[in-house]
């Protein structure tokens, strides 16, 4: 055997171009089997978070509509809501917070009429939370009333592609439309 042959041969298998297609295709699927999908996980995520949107400003608008007092069962029955809009799937239970909140322009601040919420690991907002929310509310008059809706929803992404487990927040406020305030049955 000489030395020449195994150069040879090595040449040959360079130049052979026999099997490159199932080479590259052995290649390829994977890469396109993951870009699909991380397509369709973030597409899931982008609807997810525009269903959450919805539903928030769903539950603001019913509530601004009130003109009878709010109380505890009508703030479970938004979180009803809130769930099924959202389509919470594997046992997943929403929270939400509602308050009311009126401006005093005299002092420059926003004062908490009352504060309600449902859901594991919130707490009802204090005067000292809301005081100095300039940053998120609106221009208000002296003594306006708004009514603000947070919820949290949590997302876990359909297939593990890289986007995290994470809790959808929407922070939305509304006037009410048919009185000056939303009353808390009470107060």
């Amino acid at each position: 055997m000489s030395l020449t042959s195994p150069l040879h041969w090595l040449r040959r298998f360079a130049r052979d171009e026999d099997g490159n297609i199932a080479i590259e295709t052995i290649i390829i699927i994977p890469i396109l089997f993951w870009t699909y999908l991380s397509m369709f996980a973030i597409f899931d995520a982008y609807r997810q978070y525009a269903l959450n949107e919805k539903a928030a400003y769903t539950i603001g608008d019913m509530i601004s509509r009130q003109t009878t007092p709010l109380d505890d069962s009508y703030i479970d029955g938004t979180r009803a809501v809130l769930k099924y809009l959202t389509r919470s799937r594997n046992g997943q239970d929403p929270s939400i917070r509602v308050t009311s909140i009126k401006y005093d322009a005299n002092n420059d601040v926003y004062k908490r009429d009352w504060s309600h919420t449902r859901g594991a690991g919130l707490t009802a907002l204090s005067n000292n939370d809301v005081q100095n929310w300039h940053d998120r509310l609106p221009i208000m008059l002296h003594n306006e009333r708004i009514v603000v809706v947070e919820t949290f929803v949590e997302y876990d992404p359909p297939f593990n592609t890289g986007l995290n487990d994470t809790t959808i927040t929407n922070f939305i406020f509304t006037r009410p439309r048919y009185s000056p305030q939303v009353l808390w049955e009470g107060s």
